[in-house]
């Protein structure tokens, strides 16, 4: 496999993990807000003297739960480490190669 193949395979895939901690950023973002979106009509709901099952209506879409989308965003760190050494040797070795045939 050429350097140049190893340092674009790197790059892409440190770019796939920017992406994904990207999205679990926002998601992290969403389980809060809706968490506090929540507590609020709940506590709405105490201060108008309504039972918490009053009302209540099914999600439109499944949210994003706030444990998976803080594992998503490790696992998004982690790959970014590995394709950041990936880069790091492809450079050290094309360093290398460069060194060897001036």
């Amino acid at each position: 496999m050429a350097v140049n193949d190893i340092l674009n395979a790197g790059v892409q895939g440190f770019e796939f993990a920017r992406q994904s901690a990207e999205q679990a950023a926002a998601d992290i973002n969403k389980a809060t807000l809706d968490q506090q979106s929540e507590q609020q009509v709940a506590q709405q709901r105490q201060l108008q003297g309504a039972s918490s099952n009053e009302g209540v209506t099914a999600p439109v879409g499944q949210p994003p739960r706030l444990d998976e989308a803080v594992v998503d965003l490790k696992v998004a760190e982690f790959n970014a480490k590995a394709n950041a050494q990936t880069i790091r040797t492809a450079d050290e070795v094309l360093g290398t190669l460069i060194d060897i045939k001036v």
